[in-house]
């Protein structure tokens, strides 16, 4: 299968959905991301997309494709987002997309999330994955994230300039996504987990 993981900055993707991408890749499917902006707002753009090559590294993804948009202003440009977001589509022709959560207090997570859904109307599987910025997250798909759990700590630990900026005092990136692990791995009768609200979903008998 094709899997197509869209985010509004670079280490959104390993926050949301890396224990489940580094699942589909152990299992021989092909995983291509998309990242809209290089996360200058955040810190220094260049070495945000070198943390992101080097989380790659790690995952390995068939291609990583950036969007080229400005940190903070995905939504004066949402007809254009919609648009190059279906020309991914087209190009890829993916069997599952992961993409951010509407209800999110960042700007740009909403609107992103929001051009996915249009561009994606013809999709089949499409999923909302979580983020430390994500609000009234009621997930129906979980997925057993015990055996990838150590990669997706690795990636987010390769945004090293990220690690530290939650804004929580004593709290790292790391000890949220281990935390939000371990919650929805309770959610979901196993030990960690990653969890997601669908779109749509289809079950294949």
């Amino acid at each position: 299968m094709k899997i197509l993981a869209i985010g509004a900055h670079p280490d959104d993707i390993e926050a949301g959905c890396s224990g489940s991408l580094a699942k589909y890749a152990r299992n021989g499917h092909e995983i291509y991301l998309l990242i809209m902006t290089e996360g200058s707002m955040g810190g220094d753009g260049a070495i945000r997309k070198e943390e992101q090559m080097k989380s790659v590294e790690i995952l390995k993804p068939r291609e990583l494709i950036w969007g080229g948009y400005k940190d903070t202003l995905l939504a004066p440009n949402m007809n254009r987002m919609v648009h190059e977001i279906e020309v991914v589509l087209k190009k890829i022709n993916p069997d599952f997309i992961f993409v951010h959560y509407e209800d999110d207090t960042h700007q740009d997570h909403r609107s992103l999330s929001k051009a996915t859904i249009s561009a994606t109307r013809y999709v089949r599987n499409v999923l909302f994955y979580e983020g430390p910025t994500t609000q009234n997250f009621s997930p129906a798909v979980f997925v057993d994230i015990r055996e990838t759990l150590d990669a997706k700590i690795a990636m987010l630990m390769a945004h090293y300039s990220q690690v530290q900026r939650t804004n929580i005092e004593g709290v790292s990136i790391t000890d949220i996504v281990r935390s939000t692990a371990v919650f929805r791995g309770i959610q979901g009768r196993v030990q960690f987990a990653e969890a997601f609200v669908p779109l749509r979903l289809f079950i294949n008998i």
